[in-house]
């Protein structure tokens, strides 16, 4: 990539998108211009980047040269927006040759009101979850109007790095969010759960904890390269009248199948319920 990039909001999620950009020269650190809430997060920042990358305040007089950069990343809180559209409004965009990609990692936030609020703008919004972080995330991804085939291969390979990618309709991101980045927490949920369970039946805390998180990541991988649905996997480990078939049974006494299906959908609901909100 031979552009700059502004950061606008350095949290977690941003740095572990601009960290491994940096790291196979995508873009070099003077390239990489940040801006966050406070000057008291500045260091916390920087001290994840690479030396040369240049992080100030949004107090900062010189933070409006964020909204000069071709390609921008906005990754601040959702309530913040209204905030960020007014420092952005001082700017004018309208004498630059192609208009400033904008790409949003917003939860809630609407292609439209992205557009509304950044009219001199393309606009892209995208979800990655959580372990995106340690560069084992997924994506989703929908473009806005006015996007090129260009454009969409500049922002695919900014998440690439950290992410499996998926590109979808905006009415698709709802669900995907739901499964995708509320589900580590279901999931932390269980892992939380089962090793409690070991220790009850006398495993020491450490083990219990090495061993859950190991059949976790171990399935998962079982899944995925055998290409095997869920159902086969059960069947292959519960044997007749063995101690697995009596776990899931009481399992499914419990209602943890149907929880889980709830639970996913009632996220959903509620993504769609916030980003009504955010637009009313």
């Amino acid at each position: 990539m031979d552009t700059s990039i502004a950061i606008i909001g350095f949290g977690r999620m941003a740095r572990a998108i601009i960290s491994p950009l940096l790291e196979r020269g995508d873009f070099l650190p003077e390239q990489v211009f940040g801006v966050v809430g406070n000057a008291s997060s500045i260091s916390e920042a920087l001290n994840e980047l690479r030396e040369g990358v240049r992080v100030v305040s949004s107090n900062d007089d010189i933070a409006g040269m964020a909204w000069n950069s071709p390609l921008q990343v906005l990754a601040v809180k959702p309530q913040q927006l209204k905030k960020v559209r007014e420092s952005a409004s001082r700017f004018e965009h309208i004498n630059q040759a192609t208009k400033p990609l904008m790409i949003s990692i917003l939860a809630g936030i609407t292609l439209e009101t992205l557009q509304e609020s950044f009219p001199g703008h393309i606009c892209v919004r995208a979800v990655p979850n959580t372990p995106s972080l340690v560069r084992e995330g997924l994506t989703g991804l929908t473009w806005g109007n006015g996007i090129t085939s260009q454009q969409k291969d500049k922002v695919k390979r900014i998440f690439e790095p950290i992410s499996e990618i998926f590109e979808l309709p905006e009415h698709q991101l709802d669900s995907f969010l739901a499964l995708t980045s509320s589900g580590p927490a279901y999931i932390a949920l269980m892992v939380e759960a089962m090793a409690d369970g070991a220790v009850a039946a006398g495993l020491p805390r450490h083990l219990s904890n090495q061993l859950v998180h190991k059949t976790f990541s171990g399935t998962a991988s079982l899944l995925r390269e055998k290409g095997l649905h869920p159902a086969e996997l059960k069947d292959m480990v519960a044997s007749p009248a063995g101690t697995t078939i009596s776990a899931l049974r009481h399992l499914e006494l419990a209602g943890l199948r149907s929880a889980l299906i709830e639970a996913v959908v009632l996220a959903a609901e509620k993504s769609r319920q916030l980003a009504e909100k955010m637009t009313s």
